[in-house]
């Protein structure tokens, strides 16, 4: 059975709170049993604890699957890429290194590339996957246009990523806020990088040693008097 035409994927992530509860779900799917295919990723770690739900986003043209030797990773008629095929996958690594979102990982102990299938047992169903049911701050949205525009007034949902000259287009969305997305119709997922870093200054404040502990051995210690 596919999955109904009206029900999409979304991920909002200025909403994740890192809880790891869709962490926890991924493991009990039928599919993948014991296994997360999804995890959390740090937006910028030094300076937030923002994280980010990374989730396989569907693409309607699977660079993954347009470089995997074997024909191991198919698409079904409704747009879910699918984990490798365990006769077919050879474990060759192609798709790790392909994919621009970074999501198939390769099992050395199975032999085998798996990865989020939208937890395709339910969502050909009509039931959302194990991490969307989860999210308590919803997230992971899995639902209608109708009912993400309701809930969600001042963001849009975009699918199409800008990759320097390659447009790829997925059959998750991902919400952006309205007046971004009126910029432009896609999200530029290289443009970060030409970003300058910050300048980031260490200083080290030399402290007048305690007489009461003063002794020889702490004045051979160049580190004795500093506070970091």
């Amino acid at each position: 059975m596919a999955k109904p035409d009206d029900l999409h994927f979304f991920i909002d992530p200025n909403r994740c709170i890192a809880c790891q509860s869709c962490v926890l779900a991924c493991t009990e799917c039928d599919t993948h049993r014991g296994e997360s295919m999804i995890h959390l990723e740090y937006v910028d770690r030094p300076q937030s604890v923002q994280t980010v739900p990374v989730v396989c986003m569907h693409c309607e043209q699977p660079t993954c699957a347009e470089v995997c030797p074997a024909d191991a990773i198919k698409r079904t008629a409704d747009g879910v890429v699918q984990s490798a095929r365990k006769p077919r996958c050879i474990a060759c690594g192609n798709c790790v290194v392909a994919c621009p979102f970074g999501v198939p990982e390769v099992y050395e102990d199975r032999k085998i590339m798996m990865k989020c299938d939208m937890c395709y047992d339910r969502t050909s169903v009509g039931k959302k996957p194990m991490c969307a049911t989860v999210c308590p701050s919803q997230a992971l949205f899995f639902g209608t246009r109708e009912q993400i525009e309701q809930l969600r007034p001042m963001s849009v949902p975009v699918n199409h990523f800008q990759f320097g000259n390659q447009t790829i287009t997925t059959q998750v969305y991902m919400m952006a806020p309205r007046s971004l997305a009126a910029k432009g119709t896609y999200v530029d997922v290289t443009a970060a990088m030409e970003e300058q870093t910050r300048s980031r200054a260490v200083t080290l404040k030399v402290i007048p040693a305690d007489p009461e502990f003063s002794s020889n051995d702490s004045r051979d210690d160049p580190f004795a008097g500093v506070e970091v």
